[in-house]
């Protein structure tokens, strides 16, 4: 309390003021069966104690401070045909990300407050491509770096293949677009609570894709 009562006041409990302090708290009150929205704060209560009372902690917030720790990246897009290149109606697009705890995981910290330690570990569960043309691709995998000697054969999860060229598009090139969502998993360590967070991050690129052209 601000000011702390006078010595003798009742409020000591027979306490002095040497031998601690005089504290406020405020507690919430559930209303039976109306669920978030019946809580209401109760009337303030009065109270000694030695030391200054320790709130407690929640293990949720301690792992979102882990995941704040963390550097999470958008992906570091891979793609065929590369930025500054030429693609072609119909061939395969490959799309892939380079495998880094920034980028693909697993990537960890932990956090600790009143004697209790969280860890958190983020792992990309799956990034969605927009290819910029209307259609998005879902990969559950970083992707497969395309090789020449793939050729024309498709990649064998997580590839596109364009049917227009990008001059359709205002810009003159499809604006890909790549949003991996990380899956965070944390618990109190010493095999306490247990819980999960997610996040996104996004990259994007842009490419070009002409139109073959046939000659006669």
């Amino acid at each position: 309390m601000e000011p702390q009562p006078p010595a003798g006041s009742s409020a000591w409990e027979g306490h002095s003021p040497d031998d601690g302090a005089i504290y406020t708290r405020i507690c919430p009150i559930a209303i039976a069966g109306a669920g978030a929205a019946g809580v209401l704060m109760g009337p303030p209560e009065t109270f000694w104690a030695a030391a200054p009372p320790v709130a407690a902690v929640d293990p949720a917030q301690l792992a979102q401070e882990a995941l704040d720790k963390m550097t999470l990246l958008g992906p570091d897009i891979g793609i065929t045909p590369k930025p500054g290149g030429k693609g072609v109606v119909g061939m395969p697009v490959y799309m892939w990300t380079a495998k880094t705890a920034e980028t693909y995981g697993p990537n960890s910290a932990s956090a600790s407050a009143g004697g209790i330690t969280v860890t958190a570990t983020a792992k990309v569960k799956r990034i969605v491509w927009d290819m910029g043309d209307g259609n998005t691709v879902t990969c559950t995998t970083a992707g497969t770096p395309y090789k020449a000697e793939f050729g024309k054969k498709e990649s064998p999860d997580c590839g596109y293949l364009y049917s227009a060229p990008s001059s359709t598009q205002a810009a003159g090139r499809y604006h890909v677009t790549a949003t991996s969502t990380w899956q965070v998993d944390w618990q109190v360590d010493g095999g306490g609570e247990t819980g999960q967070l997610a996040a996104t991050r996004t990259n994007a690129v842009d490419i070009d894709v002409a139109e073959v052209q046939v000659l006669n």
